[in-house]
């Protein structure tokens, strides 16, 4: 294997004497002589066989050469950086990785408010959201195979969750959908028979009793936006979070169906640790500001 001709530290010392405006600067900030830092880019050059910095009066510039290969070695610096304060997050416990599993009625807006405090102390911990319906981010909760969970409805047995926010679901449908003609519907036979759009449960063992599923026609998607998509086209209905159809329902685009003594549903979303006795440092830190953005102490 061929050895590198120049090393990290001459490159972070071209850096700071460009950064800092000359030598003397550079010097200064980095408690170093002067003559040391010349002698380090001076050596840098030679080895290279590049000019890359040219003085002029008492400043040093860059040559065009000088900025390419300046701009590259950033790159490999704080790529160093990075790894060297990875390697001290995994020896004090910091997660290199992070799992969240997201009830997908859960507004994304809320989490990405949190993640972006989140970021900037994050010591470059990799966050991957998984999203989940129904039954399947108990599955995941049960499983321990995420860090943290939104979760809807009741937690599974044995996990303790924090209550976030409700979520309010509305029947619709568009309004020119036979439905949408008949006023209050009192039957649960008249919406038996006609096509009814679901969400796909994303458990692999599915509890098929959660839910209304008793129309014979059944169209299941993936999510809400192919389930809405769907509606605007005139075909079928379906239990949408109110959030997601505020507008359309403004702009008629979808309209809401009366049930008789039922005109909406209510989902309560909650914060769950799946193993809190391993938790560590940032899923506390995740947690704890997730709980601040629902203003939860």
């Amino acid at each position: 294997m061929d050895r590198a001709k120049s090393t990290l530290e001459q490159w972070r010392i071209l850096q700071a004497v460009v950064d800092f405006g000359g030598y003397s600067q550079a010097a200064e900030k980095l408690n170093k002589s002067q003559s040391s830092l010349n002698h380090a880019v001076a050596k840098l050059q030679l080895q290279l066989g590049v000019q890359l910095l040219e003085v002029k009066g008492r400043k040093a510039y860059l040559t065009e050469c000088g900025e390419v290969l300046l701009r590259r070695s950033r790159h490999i610096t704080q790529s160093v950086n990075e790894l060297e304060m990875l390697a001290n997050n995994l020896e004090t416990g910091w997660e290199p990785t992070l799992t969240i599993a997201r009830e997908i009625i859960y507004p994304m807006e809320h989490l990405v408010d949190a993640l972006s405090e989140f970021l900037p102390q994050s010591r470059g911990t990799r966050v991957t959201i998984v999203d989940t319906v129904i039954t399947g981010t108990a599955e995941l909760i049960n499983q321990q195979s995420v860090d943290l969970a939104i979760c809807g409805g009741p937690p599974p047995k044995g996990h303790i969750a924090e209550p976030l926010l409700d979520i309010d679901f509305a029947l619709v449908c568009h309004p020119e959908h036979p439905l949408a003609q008949m006023g209050i519907i009192d039957d649960d036979q008249t919406l038996a028979q006609h096509l009814q759009i679901v969400i796909k449960d994303t458990a692999l063992a599915p509890n098929t009793d959660l839910g209304w599923l008793k129309a014979e026609q059944r169209w299941t998607v993936s999510n809400f936006h192919e389930a809405i998509t769907i509606l605007k086209k005139g075909m079928g209905f379906c239990w949408v979070p109110q959030n997601l159809v505020d507008n359309d329902l403004e702009l008629q685009l979808l309209t809401k169906l009366q049930l008789q003594g039922s005109s909406k549903r209510r989902a309560n979303l909650s914060l769950v640790i799946p193993n809190r006795d391993k938790q560590g440092p940032a899923s506390e830190l995740l947690e704890a500001i997730i709980k601040q953005h629902h203003q939860i102490e």
